[in-house]
């Protein structure tokens, strides 16, 4: 039972190291938004394209990576997707326009959209459902610290070095991780001859395109999918991209002292999410704990919809508190995995995932354009005001769509 629990350690923990870079790319542009800016000399909306390629390419792989991960497994899928990452990191840190950093950008999202989707697998192969929350919450609390290392501690460390130089060290990081995965990561317990934790259906066997059609035409999967789009694509916007700027643009914050709020959103998000995964599975409550923490993230956007001049360590607690209550959205993925049959549950949680990176990939270039908008008029305070209502009513959209998630969904067969 040691080696076992040693075995499952190992196999769930470079999963998670994957999961963590992958966070770290996902955010980084707030970071480092004026470097890119001048870096290549593009306007607003060019700057949220380039950072949204990313989410296109996470987006449009998040079902064919569940189908894989269900058909092929989470070694294979980890070890090219690090090999994939390197190359474009790589790309990045050498890109002399921003297309070809576009380019860079887009093959570090093909390599890191494995990530997840993979460690949901291992986890609901490697350990008991009732763990599959909090697993969840655990994962989401390490990927966020990588964020919150994307924060703060890479907008002081390109004034140490440039951030071209950062992408080349994770380029060469990536690699490692490859290495580390082909060797040590498995699919399932049998695989290192240790007994399966639970039974697997026989109708794991049937076609993926089977798996899909029925998680597809399951209603209870579709709810979950809006949900992520609206509060989801609105914290990755505005914590992926936009909150830096706003802050120094609006609050007349600097560059340090802005990215601390968002490396504090950051680990709000990450406490927020072991919470969250605790919580739900001590109660055993999804859509009840999912619908009151969602409502009062809403509502945490009202103070920058209003404009308030609060001081500084206010805007600090405030984005905390925003973070600890973002993470209502990630019981999806355990709503969506509950709702269908477990031998689907690659396909279950990728389908419900995509809308996260598809309302994100929406909503960057959207307050990009709104900017530069405002910016052509001359009235640039005024379109922040439009670029956070934005955002805000995104996450009114998702909180919206917690009262469509049933409250005991049925596995479709």
């Amino acid at each position: 039972m040691m080696q076992f629990a040693g075995a499952r350690r190992v196999v769930f923990g470079l999963a998670l190291a994957s999961f963590v870079l992958s966070f770290f790319h996902r955010t980084a542009p707030a970071a480092i938004a004026g470097e890119l800016t001048q870096a290549f000399t593009i306007s607003g909306a060019v700057l949220g394209t380039l950072a949204a390629t990313y989410f296109y390419v996470y987006t449009l792989l998040q079902v064919p990576v569940g189908v894989l991960a269900d058909t092929l497994g989470p070694r294979k899928l980890l070890a090219a997707g690090s090999s994939i990452a390197a190359i474009g990191s790589l790309l990045f840190a050498l890109a002399p326009i921003w297309e070809v950093a576009a380019a860079g950008r887009t093959l570090v999202g093909v390599g890191v959209a494995v990530a997840f989707i993979s460690i949901l697998k291992i986890s609901a192969v490697w350990f008991t459902p009732d763990r599959f929350a909090t697993l969840a919450g655990v994962t989401m609390f390490a990927g966020n610290l990588g964020a919150v290392a994307a924060g703060a501690p890479l907008a002081w460390l390109v004034t140490l070095t440039s951030w071209r130089t950062v992408f080349i060290a994770l380029a060469m990081l990536s690699i490692a991780l490859a290495i580390a995965s082909w060797l040590r990561v498995r699919d399932r317990p049998e695989d290192l001859g240790y007994p399966a934790v639970h039974a697997v259906p026989g109708t794991a066997r049937r076609p993926w395109m089977h798996a899909m059609i029925r998680v597809l035409a399951n209603r209870s999967t579709w709810p979950a999918f809006f949900v992520n789009a609206g509060v989801g694509g609105s914290f990755l916007a505005f914590a992926g991209l936009w909150a830096v700027p706003y802050l120094q643009q609006t609050h007349a914050m600097t560059h340090v002292h802005a990215a601390q709020h968002t490396s504090l959103l950051l680990l709000g998000v990450a406490i927020g999410s072991v919470a969250i995964g605790l919580i739900s599975d001590r109660l055993k409550s999804r859509t009840g704990v999912m619908r009151i923490f969602v409502l009062l993230y809403t509502l945490s956007w009202t103070p920058w919809l209003l404009g308030s001049d609060w001081p500084l360590w206010a805007t600090l607690a405030w984005f905390l508190l925003m973070g600890l209550l973002i993470p209502g959205f990630t019981l999806s993925w355990t709503i969506a995995k509950e709702a269908n049959p477990p031998e689907y549950s690659g396909i279950a949680t990728s389908i419900v995932n995509v809308g996260i990176f598809l309302g994100t990939g929406v909503l960057q270039p959207w307050v990009g354009w709104v900017l530069d908008r405002g910016r052509a008029a001359g009235d640039l305070g005024g379109a922040w005001d439009r670029g956070i209502l934005v955002l805000a009513g995104a996450a009114a959209f998702g909180a919206l769509m917690t009262f469509a998630v049933g409250d005991r969904p049925r596995a479709a067969r």
